[in-house]
């Protein structure tokens, strides 16, 4: 969903872009024509070795995870060896290459429930395995900054909505609403909604992700800065599709 909009904009700006994803939520049809595609899993390194021995990029930027919150707590092992055994192939293949890479991670994951607007400074406090595993990948990466002199970045997504979204996961709200509205069905609102969350277009989360590659090392937070309740989230989906549809 956001790597394809980031290879949007790296192909439009004429860099060569080659794209691993083992499929497993990705869909090939959103690759831009202008990339090359490789089927692989990131956790095997001879996959990630070769690719990046004859690729030898300048920039790699890893946005693939497990990014399912329930099959962290579900599955923590296999939580693990994605989104940190995974994280670490590509940064053994980055260092004997040279590559600089930005990683995906996540904001509220790591942050755990706030009362108000996090920095990049605030208690890391994660309260599911998902945000563990994201963080241990932030760890890794300033740790090879520190041993190796390299400048890894790592980017804290807020809540990421946009084209492409899949609407039948457990993660992006805005698809969610939007897919039950136009299936006819009312959406569910769990907890009383006042709950409130930082929503960012994936347009802009792409642009800021494509541009860090030549920017500073660093840890990130990518939002807007702004709370949304999932109650004025709903009235706006809503209205953005005409309708007036009832919440469970």
């Amino acid at each position: 969903f956001i790597g394809s909009h980031v290879v949007d904009l790296l192909v439009a700006r004429g860099d060569e872009v080659l794209v691993l994803d083992d499929l497993s939520r990705g869909k090939p049809e959103n690759v831009n024509e202008g990339a090359e595609l490789v089927v692989a899993d990131i956790r095997d390194p001879d996959a990630v070795g070769e690719v990046f021995g004859e690729a030898r990029p300048e920039a790699c930027f890893h946005l693939a995870a497990q990014a399912d919150v329930r099959v962290s707590v579900r599955r923590p092992d296999f939580d693990a060896e994605v989104n940190v055994l995974g994280t670490l192939r590509r940064l053994e293949a980055a260092r004997e290459h040279g590559t600089r890479i930005v990683f995906a991670s996540t904001g509220g994951a790591i942050y755990g429930e706030c009362a108000e607007p996090a920095l990049e400074t605030a208690p890391r406090a994660p309260l599911s395995q998902y945000g563990t595993s994201k963080l241990a990948g932030e760890e890794y990466l300033a740790t090879y900054n520190r041993l190796y002199g390299s400048e890894h970045s790592a980017l804290r997504f807020g809540n990421v909505y946009g084209p492409r979204q899949d609407p039948h996961g457990e993660a992006g709200v805005v698809a969610i609403f939007l897919g039950k509205i136009a299936e006819g069905q009312a959406p569910h609102i769990f907890g009383d909604g006042t709950q409130q969350r930082d929503y960012v277009y994936v347009g802009d989360v792409a642009v800021v992700t494509a541009s860090a590659s030549a920017g500073p090392a660093g840890v990130y937070n990518v939002g807007t800065g702004v709370a949304t309740s999932v109650l004025d989230l709903f009235e706006a989906c809503g209205h953005a599709a005409g309708v007036e549809v009832e919440a469970v």
